[in-house]
């Protein structure tokens, strides 16, 4: 009987995660700063800075009077869904005069999160107007801060005059487990829509 050593196959490396990056997006005030920081596993990366006197003609503070801060150009942190899934997230400046920046964050975006904030509803309409422009899928989160009104997600869709196929939900900002799920949200619907721009046309 001859004993030899077993041949031993070479384990696979393993594979490298697919990265997607996503934008946080929404009005000013509305909490994109708090939703990246409560779900990044990195330290956040921030660019805030104090709101000023000077800043106040610019800036609409009605419904969000405790705000002291503005982002002045992103937020960017990073979470692991899965071990195969990682997504980068970079949040928007909410204000008009910050616009410029825009472009250039969602190049290469799978998705977004447009954050709402009932108190001041109507800030939502520029960040969805802007990408259902680009083509670039998005979910409505509504952020439901303490003492503001709530609405079921289909009055707020009503609301915003959003399409069907555009998920709504409620979420809370502050908390890592329901801003995760606001992010898997994005990804489900863009990879539901890009199956479906994928599928041929019927003769």
């Amino acid at each position: 009987m001859v004993f030899g050593r077993s041949e031993r196959r070479p384990r696979p490396a393993p594979a490298e995660p697919v990265t997607l990056k996503i934008l946080v997006a929404g009005g000013f005030g509305a909490g994109k700063t708090t939703l990246v920081g409560a779900v990044s596993e990195i330290r956040p990366l921030r660019t805030e800075e104090r709101l000023t006197e000077a800043g106040r003609p610019l800036d609409d503070l009605h419904g969000v009077e405790a705000k002291s801060t503005t982002t002045v150009a992103m937020d960017f942190g990073r979470i692991t869904v899965r071990d195969e899934l990682v997504l980068y997230l970079f949040g928007t400046p909410g204000q008009d005069r910050f616009w410029f920046l825009w472009d250039e964050l969602a190049r290469g975006a799978l998705g977004a999160v447009v954050l709402a904030d009932t108190r001041r509803l109507a800030d939502s309409f520029a960040a969805i107007d802007y990408f259902e422009r680009r083509g670039l899928p998005f979910v409505v989160a509504v952020n439901c801060f303490e003492g503001a009104d709530r609405y079921p997600a289909e009055a707020v869709r009503d609301a915003l005059d959003l399409d069907d196929a555009v998920p709504v939900m409620l979420c809370d900002a502050r908390v890592r487990e329901s801003a995760r799920d606001v992010l898997v949200a994005v990804v489900e619907h863009a990879m539901r829509r890009g199956a479906q721009q994928r599928e041929p046309a019927l003769p």
